[in-house]
């Protein structure tokens, strides 16, 4: 594959491979080794048009421990600002004989659109409200890393569904490894067709958690929020919270997770946030492995190896 754009695209069997491939570099962090020459010789740059802090750390990390040349671009200091086009930008990365480029948008489909006008490599870091495929590799690795296979798994994904590209990416990859997911938020907070995919959709969130083996809670998008879309935060924590309480009705080894940056007190209390079962620090963990992998498949086949 020339991109990684989304999962929606991506069959499960390219997902398994790039599973396997995070595995081993897994391997390669735990081993405390901070520098490989799986891309020297390669270019990576990161074009990121809104602000981030994990998924851009994460994969210039994951680049510097490849041994990468990276770039970063600052779209606020480019010549974005002047007036230059996204088929601009991407040439001019071409250009300068870039092979990976990662690019967050605030319009969804955007990183499609650059992939179809560039010779490099595009990795969708994020697209407005579409989807962040590395996240949900990380979160999928992270789940099948502790429970072997998600194949019969019961995830419920709750919160903000309406603005998370995350959750719009965890259920094209989880369904698509055989996961029973249940995504659940009031009807404000629920996208449109939800239903057509292979997700359950509900409004309660404690038949969500029902028998739940993984708990995936979602930040509150306020900056993306017209006004009236919940009552309160107090009452969004009541009604949708990830709580010790809602979780007894889960199963007993439950997973929690969260893709960050987390609001405790709000979609998830910090306690629970905190709790011997929280998996919320080893998916950042993961996400160096997940981008490593990732970056280490577009230059194999980049090059036909």
């Amino acid at each position: 594959m020339k991109d990684l754009l989304g999962l929606r695209e991506t069959d499960a069997e390219r997902i398994q491979s790039i599973l396997a491939t995070t595995a081993e570099m897994k391997k390669i962090l735990n081993q405390n080794v901070k520098k490989t020459n799986h891309l020297s010789n390669k270019s990576v740059a990161t074009l990121f048009y809104e602000n981030s802090t994990r998924t851009r750390t994460s994969f210039e990390i994951a680049a510097r421990f490849m041994g990468a040349v990276l770039s970063s671009i600052s779209v606020a200091q480019s010549s974005v600002q002047k007036g230059e086009t996204l088929i601009d930008t991407g040439k001019t990365l071409d250009a300068l004989c870039t092979d990976v480029v990662i690019m967050r948008h605030n319009v969804s489909g955007a990183p499609h659109f650059l992939a179809k006008n560039i010779k490099a490599s595009v990795i969708n870091g994020g697209d407005g409200m579409n989807e962040h495929p590395t996240q949900a590799l990380l979160d999928i690795f992270t789940i099948k890393e502790e429970k072997k296979e998600l194949k019969g798994l019961k995830v419920a994904i709750i919160g903000d569904v309406k603005h998370s590209r995350v959750a719009r990416s965890n259920i094209w990859g989880m369904t698509k490894l055989g996961a029973n997911v249940t995504v659940c938020a009031p009807h404000t907070l629920l996208p449109q067709y939800i239903e057509m995919t292979k997700a359950r959709v509900t409004t309660n969130a404690d038949k969500a958690v029902d028998g739940a083996d993984v708990v995936v809670a979602l930040r509150l998008q306020s900056e993306r929020m017209k006004a009236g879309l919940i009552p309160s935060l107090s009452e969004y924590n009541e009604l949708y919270g990830i709580n010790e309480k809602r979780l007894l009705r889960a199963e007993k080894n439950v997973m929690i997770m969260h893709p960050g940056p987390m609001n405790r007190g709000v979609e998830i209390n910090g306690d629970v946030a905190d709790a011997h079962n929280s998996f919320i620090e080893r998916q950042v963990t993961n996400g160096v492995a997940v981008r490593m992998a990732v970056l280490f498949l577009l230059t194999r086949s980049e090059r036909g190896d």
